[in-house]
Parts: structure tokens; C-alpha cells; sequence
């Protein structure tokens, strides 16, 4: 039996609305992965290191600040320090489309912003993971 694809979904920074990212976790729990959600208002640091204690295959952030051209880097960043260098890392929100080719430069997988389907989450996510 093949081991389950564990996702980490995630609220970085100052952010107080999370219906979507709670949509994206019931959506990737329903598709039949583990997914563990940090809660609103995790710093870098936080996620990372709940990645690395929960043993994730995936970490997927979601924003609506502003803040993603920083937090996001930064957390890849760390996810990287902490050896983790086969963790797909994916993000999405309220995300300038201008903003995301330096978001991917930076080590984000792919950005899913309003409107994308949990499917075509769901779909990347089985395509680029191998548990």
C-alpha cells in the first residue's frame, strides 16, 4: 500500500481569513491525502519547523495580505536550511500575476490564485509528489 501524501497548509504572516485555505485542505483531505493546518498567523520559523516535525511531503501556503513577495522566499528559505530539499513548497491567494514569476524564481512550485479549481490543486500536487 502506497504511503500517503502529507500536506502541511499553512497561513504565514498577519492574516486573519483562512475560508480558503481551509477549502484547500478539505479539498486535498477529500482527494485522500493527510493534511495538517498550522491556524492563522504562523511566522516563517513556525512552518517550518512544523514541516519538519509533521514529515511532510508538501507545504502549501496561502495569503491575502500583501506580505507573499517576503514570506513566501522565506519560508522556502527555511524549509531548505532544515534539509528538506525534496518538500514541494506551493502557494496561493490574492497574488499579483506580476509577482509570480519571482515567487517561483524563489523556489515556489506553482501559485494557485482565486478561482483555480481544488482539482488542478489536487492534480499538481499527485503529479509532482511521489509518496
Amino acid at each position: 500500500m502506497a504511503e500517503k501524501i502529507r500536506v502541511l497548509v499553512a497561513k504565514p504572516g498577519l492574516d486573519g481569513h483562512d475560508r480558503g485555505a481551509k477549502v484547500v485542505a478539505r479539498a486535498l483531505r477529500d482527494a485522500g491525502f493527510e493534511v495538517v493546518y498550522t491556524g492563522l498567523r504562523q511566522t516563517p520559523e513556525e512552518i517550518a519547523e512544523a514541516a519538519l516535525q509533521e514529515d511532510v511531503n508538501v507545504v502549501a501556503l496561502s495569503i491575502l495580505s500583501g506580505a507573499h513577495p517576503h514570506l513566501f522566499p522565506k519560508v522556502v528559505e527555511l524549509i531548505r536550511g532544515k534539509g528538506m530539499n525534496d518538500v514541494l513548497v506551493i502557494g496561493g491567494g490574492v497574488i499579483p500575476e506580476g509577482d509570480i514569476p519571482a515567487l517561483k524564481a524563489a523556489g515556489i512550485a506553482e501559485v494557485f490564485t482565486p478561482g483555480t479549481p481544488t482539482g488542478d490543486v489536487v492534480n499538481f500536487i499527485k503529479e509532482h509528489v511521489k509518496a
